[in-house]
């Protein structure tokens, strides 16, 4: 089953924009395409906005907050009609299983962040701190959720971390298919504590420790909570101080099957990572080999080694 991923209908190609126009993005249009199944929106054209039609923005009216109206008449006004449609939209995507979700930037309806928010005297608020209507409804309707603006996946590393996020939720939905169970849990939570140590040290304990107390729980409440918090803490891009760390870490498992130039080999290898003079794909690659000559059944399982195809060549750059 492919994975489904929520979409600015815009980001896709689609002839939605105000323009009639679209933002077409490359890698997501093109290149996740074979990995994923399209879940298209587009909340303008949803609550009966025309193609083309007048531009619209946030605009910060005091004594009632902020309001989605037209750039040209503020009076015309559609607020209501949007937050009552994100509500309903969210509710019902919730229940699909996403992965991920990828929406337009600035955009007053589907914005992730730094969306202007204008005055009513016309001018822009100091600080972009605004948020899209239908995306903000989104995020706290499914705060586990991994979102993402299209032009930020123009970035190798939250590009990296995002589709990475994707498929490690994905892993969780899957995990939990014959039903939530603890078992489930704690072998899902067993392959990504490699992943949590290079990702958020601080979760990884802190995760560790509510693993180990999953029996005093309702295993339901235990699941949400343990889905937040763990998709919450990967979505802390893995720096390279903590990738060595885990690459350290990873060494160690193959001290008694290492010849003394096979040691030196890997410890090269980690330390021109760290350095900046390869990519971490590379000290990965020559474990992933050792592991298969000398196989370990915990080290087999762990997502950190493979997080998702190595046809997406994410890792390249990293």
């Amino acid at each position: 089953m492919s994975i489904k991923l929520g979409v600015s209908a815009c980001v896709i190609g689609e002839n939605v924009r105000f323009d009639s126009g679209h933002k077409r993005s490359h890698f997501v249009a093109k290149e996740l395409l074979p990995y994923v199944e399209f879940v298209p929106v587009c909340p303008e054209v949803a609550i009966g906005m025309s193609i083309p039609r007048p531009t619209i923005r946030l605009l910060d009216k005091d004594e009632i907050g902020i309001r989605l109206v037209e750039t040209k008449d503020s009076t015309a006004d559609h607020t209501e009609k949007m937050e009552a449609f994100s509500r309903k939209k969210t509710e019902q995507l919730a229940g699909m299983d996403l992965c991920g979700y990828v929406v337009c930037a600035k955009s007053p309806t589907c914005g992730m962040e730094r969306v202007k928010v204008y005055k009513e005297s016309g001018y822009a608020a100091s600080e972009k701190s605004g948020v899209g209507l239908y995306t903000k409804q989104l995020m706290e309707r499914m705060p586990w959720l991994p979102v993402e603006e299209d032009g930020r996946l123009n970035d190798p590393v939250l590009r990296e971390n995002f589709v990475f996020r994707v498929f490690a939720l994905k892993d969780l939905h899957d995990s939990m298919a014959e039903g939530v169970t603890r078992r489930a849990i704690v072998e899902f939570h067993s392959r990504y504590k490699l992943v949590l140590m290079a990702h958020r040290p601080v979760e990884y304990k802190s995760l560790g420790k509510y693993v180990a107390n999953i029996a005093d729980y309702d295993i339901d409440e235990f699941f949400t909570e343990y889905r937040t918090r763990f998709m919450k803490a990967i979505a802390h891009c893995a720096s390279k101080k903590n990738n060595t760390n885990v690459l350290m870490h990873l060494q160690g498992y193959f001290k008694r099957d290492l010849d003394k130039t096979a040691k030196a080999e890997l410890s090269n290898l980690i330390l021109a990572y760290r350095k900046g003079e390869m990519p971490l794909l590379a000290p990965l690659t020559l474990i992933n080999h050792h592991l298969q000559t000398h196989p370990d059944a915990y080290l087999s399982q762990q997502s950190y080694l493979n997080p998702y195809p190595n046809s997406l060549r994410l890792r390249y750059g990293l």
